[in-house]
């Protein structure tokens, strides 16, 4: 009997092993509750919303292309001959040549212009240097074009950094151009600013500090006689001196390609 159970025993252990499965991963524990809740999404109250971009004029570099055909001087001033240039002395406005400066000086809500009546351009660039002693605001100065009489070209810059073209036809204002923001235009004293024009034909291009800002087609004029202007809009006076004025001819022939942004 000891003889056959021993072999039984043996025969049963081995069946048991077999049944077991090889290579048992080891038991593992459930994962413990976590003290950190998990994130939630974050709300934004106030989205970004698109914002408009300001009419503006972008910052162009002077080329031949912007400005073509410009040749020999045919003019130049430093505001030291009185019996060329419009003079006045008021209470409410002057116009001085002194120091080889050309100043315009108004009183509030006071304009005047002083044009230089010996000579008249048709095709031609022009320059000038204008500083300003007192601006602000809404007051503007700038160069007249092409002036006949009560009728002529404006360009307008304004001490807030704008500029505006008009059209002035038998003392009848028509605006050519809606105020447009340049960053050459100086934000009032002390500011200094160089003022170009080429004008070809019908067409007017603006330059400040030698670099273009726009370009104005135009026919009604088309010559005339050259010349500067303040006008005080606010409550305060104003005082704008010009000097350095240099007229060269232009040898072009339109049409020109209008240089575009």
């Amino acid at each position: 009997m000891r003889q056959l159970f021993t072999p039984v025993l043996l025969w049963g252990g081995l069946l048991l092993a077999a049944c077991l499965p090889l290579n048992a991963p080891p038991a593992t524990e459930p994962p413990l509750p976590s003290d950190t809740p998990p994130p939630t999404p974050t709300i934004i109250w106030f989205p970004p919303s698109a914002t408009p971009s300001p009419n503006a004029i972008p910052t162009y570099t002077g080329t031949p292309e912007m400005n073509p055909g410009i040749g020999e001087p045919i003019l130049s001033d430093h505001f030291t001959n009185q019996k060329v240039w419009d003079t006045v002395t008021s209470e409410q406005a002057s116009v001085i040549l002194k120091d080889r400066h050309l100043t315009l000086a108004v009183e509030p809500g006071v304009s005047i212009a002083s044009l230089r009546r010996d000579k008249t351009f048709a095709n031609f660039y022009a320059k000038l240097t204008a500083r300003i002693g007192l601006c602000r605001a809404d007051d503007t100065y700038g160069v007249v074009l092409r002036a006949n009489g009560s009728s002529f070209y404006r360009f307008n810059l304004s001490c807030n950094g704008f500029i505006t073209v008009e059209r002035v036809k038998s003392g009848e204002r028509l605006t050519i151009l809606e105020p447009t923001a340049s960053g050459d235009v100086p934000l009032g004293p002390p500011g200094e600013v160089e003022i170009g024009v080429w004008a070809v034909g019908g067409e007017m291009r603006l330059f400040l500090n030698g670099r273009y800002q726009l370009s104005i087609i135009e026919k009604t004029f088309p010559s005339g006689a050259l010349g500067v202007f303040v006008h005080s809009k606010g409550d305060t006076p104003l005082t704008i001196s010009f000097s350095d004025l240099t007229v060269y001819e232009v040898a072009y022939t339109p049409p020109t390609r209008t240089p575009q942004p």
